[in-house]
């Protein structure tokens, strides 16, 4: 995996330098106009910054000694909006390429106009160019970003009234909990939408106000419905009544009582598994569907129509949200540049805590479905956006108490092997009289999951073998 990535790195050093790849040498300190770079790549389709690799793409590496220095250094100074404004976190990355360290910045595309120490940067094949002084430039990135990203329409008409003012409140101790110095903490609702990039000006016309995407994020439901009719996410159970549901939820309220409610549904309807992560008992469910679910709601494209769906089967969670392909087909989670769909709030998500850096949930979904079903998880990307999370059935049944038929036959199985049983005591005690049925379609699966385990387990076909119940658990 680690060479996959070190390849991937590698393929785009030899496409050298263009407008959407920079080399920086910055061997002992990080150089000035990386910012600059950093401001044309916000302001244009991203990019890639690559630190420690010269102008015609030889690694020379950057110091070990400055790279700790290096990495804090540019995330405060990026964190400083006299530098860069609106501000944007970005993540740094050590990679190691035949012995020598660089340093490699992702960079995607921003919603938002983005100035570099009161400059408009922006980027063309020959690297980063000010075009501050050229209205004509200046305004088409502005329609630019508006015709891009709806987040950023503005709704002049819309109050603070027509805001949930407690969950400003709620904001706040949400940063608080991660920063005490949070500049959020101290300022007035007002401040935090202009801060958060949710209260905006068009140049074109002078209209100025909440945008859509503050009220997708803070606004009450007839703001919501006022603004966007459309708007819902239909979290749907449908594991016995196949043709219709078994629950529902109608969510079309702010994106923030979205997130809540959903995780209330997947609660109810999931079943967690018992993991240790070092000697920590974690939520695999919630590590899980923390990132499903956010996914869910910052990377929608909100002009259309199309219904957000979490749908929970039987055997798996299906995930559909309407989208702007930047791709088609299935997503290598080691080999895909994730795309903002919608920074602003997606930046807002990720102050409050509730999300991780860009891309970072495709990987961790990968990584923890491997504990939670031993079943790769699938994301399709095209005009709707799908993800396919397996269950397995079993973690249900173990946990369920209300269960009948096949289900039930299982937790009898496992309370009656509490003490070793022959496969003929099991066979007669839950009633079923064909040996080959009972072993293939229970038996086996049962060993398989680690809910029973042999006695002889190096002589499986012995005549002495007995089975008895073992604790579900379950660590890397």
């Amino acid at each position: 995996m680690v060479n996959m990535r070190i390849e991937y790195i590698r393929q785009i050093i030899k496409k050298g330098e263009s407008i959407d790849i920079e080399f920086k040498e910055s061997k002992s300190n990080i150089s000035k106009d990386v910012y600059e770079s950093v401001c044309a790549f916000l302001n244009r389709n991203g990019g890639h910054i690559f630190l420690g690799v010269k102008d015609n793409g030889d690694i020379v590496g950057v110091d070990k000694v400055a790279i700790g220095r290096i990495k804090k250094d540019f995330v405060v100074t990026l964190n400083n909006p006299q530098t860069l404004n609106p501000t944007f976190y970005l993540a740094i990355e050590e990679i190691e390429i035949d012995g020598k360290t660089i340093l490699y910045i992702n960079v995607p595309e921003s919603s938002q106009d983005h100035r570099c120490k009161g400059r408009i940067f922006d980027r063309n094949e020959d690297g980063d160019f000010d075009i501050t002084d050229n209205t004509n430039l200046v305004s088409g990135l502005y329609r630019r970003k508006q015709s891009t990203y709806d987040e950023n329409r503005i709704f002049p008409y819309a109050g603070m009234e027509d805001l949930d003012l407690e969950l400003f409140e709620k904001v706040r101790r949400l940063v608080r909990s991660l920063d005490s110095n949070h500049p959020w903490i101290s300022m007035s609702n007002e401040e935090i939408l202009r801060s958060a990039g949710l209260y905006l000006m068009d140049p074109a016309t002078g209209n100025k106000g909440i945008t859509l995407g503050g009220i997708l994020l803070l606004g009450k439901e007839e703001l919501i419905h006022a603004a966007l009719p459309h708007h819902k996410t239909d979290a749907i159970v449908r594991k016995v009544n196949l043709d219709r549901y078994d629950d529902r939820d109608d969510i079309r309220v702010n994106l923030l009582k979205s997130y809540e409610r959903l995780k209330q549904f997947v609660a109810k309807h999931i079943d967690d598994k018992f993991y240790l992560e070092g000697d920590q008992r974690i939520s695999v469910r919630d590590k899980i569907f923390r990132e499903a679910i956010t996914n869910l709601l910052i990377h929608r494209d909100f002009a259309n129509p199309f219904p957000a769906k979490f749908i929970i089967e039987r055997d798996r969670v299906y995930i559909e949200n309407s989208n702007r392909p930047h791709g088609n087909g299935i997503i290598d989670p080691e080999n895909f540049s994730p795309f903002p769909k919608n920074p602003t709030i997606a930046k807002f998500f990720k102050e409050i805590g509730w999300v991780d850096e860009l891309g970072s949930g495709v990987r961790k979904i990968f990584k923890y479905s491997k504990v939670y079903s031993d079943t790769k998880p699938q994301f399709i990307e095209g005009d709707i956006f799908k993800t396919i999370i397996y269950v397995d059935p079993l973690i249900s049944i173990i946990n369920d108490s209300d269960v009948s038929g096949e289900e039930q036959r299982i937790q009898m199985i496992i309370e009656y092997c509490k003490v070793p049983r022959s496969r003929r005591e099991i066979q007669d005690y839950i009633g079923i009289k064909d040996r080959k049925d009972f072993t293939k379609r229970l038996l086996n699966l049962l060993i398989e999951k680690g809910l029973l385990r042999r006695t002889f387990p190096d002589k499986p076909t012995s005549p002495n073998q007995k089975y008895v119940a073992e604790e579900y658990t379950e660590a890397e």
